[in-house]
């Protein structure tokens, strides 16, 4: 017989990841996708304004950027801000996806600075764009994801 496991019920490791929600930094600094049930959970809650800004102020992008990678104006970020929102699960998702991109980076490139360098230049290998132009969605993502693979393996072109 085949045994299922009940995933509402954590274990004592999963239980202490839920936990460090409330720390923002902690968490997006511990993200990666072996905690995938975790980041699904995460996803779903959704994330709430002052712990998506304990993570957006630790990274190379501003407000305004944020809200374009979200899809949202410049007015509705500042209502989240003001009210303390928890952002919905596509918004959630796309600020984890971003978090996990950020941590693989930081591992390629070997520290934040060079990442987030590597985001600001033009790309031949984008077709002449700067990275960080392809976070405003999953596609972009994914493919930023695979030329960090790319890099990490040392195939350049």
């Amino acid at each position: 017989m085949k045994e299922t496991k009940n995933y509402t019920s954590y274990s004592s490791t999963e239980e202490s990841q839920l936990n460090m929600v409330e720390e923002p930094i902690a968490t997006y600094n511990t993200l990666d996708n072996n905690n995938i049930l975790w980041l699904i959970e995460l996803v779903r809650k959704g994330i709430n304004y002052k712990k998506f800004l304990g993570f957006a102020n630790n990274g190379p992008f501003n407000l305004l950027e944020w809200a374009g990678f979200l899809h949202l104006s410049e007015r509705t970020m500042l209502r989240y801000k003001q009210d303390d929102k928890t952002f919905d699960t596509l918004q959630s998702e796309k600020i984890i996806e971003i978090a996990l991109l950020q941590n693989k980076g930081a591992e390629v490139f070997g520290s934040s600075t060079q990442f987030n360098l590597w985001l600001n230049t033009q790309n031949f290998a984008l077709g002449k764009i700067k990275p960080k132009e392809m976070l405003d969605n999953s596609f972009g993502i994914n493919l930023l994801k695979d030329e960090l693979t790319k890099i990490e393996h040392g195939v350049l072109a």
